[in-house]
């Protein structure tokens, strides 16, 4: 485990601190699963973004496909 030494907001930390009194949560583990949650988050962005950039790459060759089957004769 790593230790690390924050500057955190005032409003932020008085915000943490009141609802971990609710919650009876020591401040370390949920700023742990407050990390853990923001990286799943921005893990799932980053690849949308990715997505888009290689759908719109092959997005021309796909209507090109599309419009080679719509010209094709099926006649028996």
């Amino acid at each position: 485990m790593k230790t690390v030494s924050l500057k955190i907001d005032d409003s932020i930390f008085g915000e943490t601190e009141k609802i971990l009194s609710k919650i009876s949560m020591p401040r370390n583990r949920y700023i742990n699963e407050a990390l853990d949650y923001y990286n799943k988050v921005q893990k799932r962005q980053i690849l949308e973004k990715r997505l888009k950039v290689e759908s719109e790459l092959v997005k021309k060759d796909s209507m090109n496909v599309l419009k080679d089957f719509e010209n094709m004769d099926y006649a028996d």
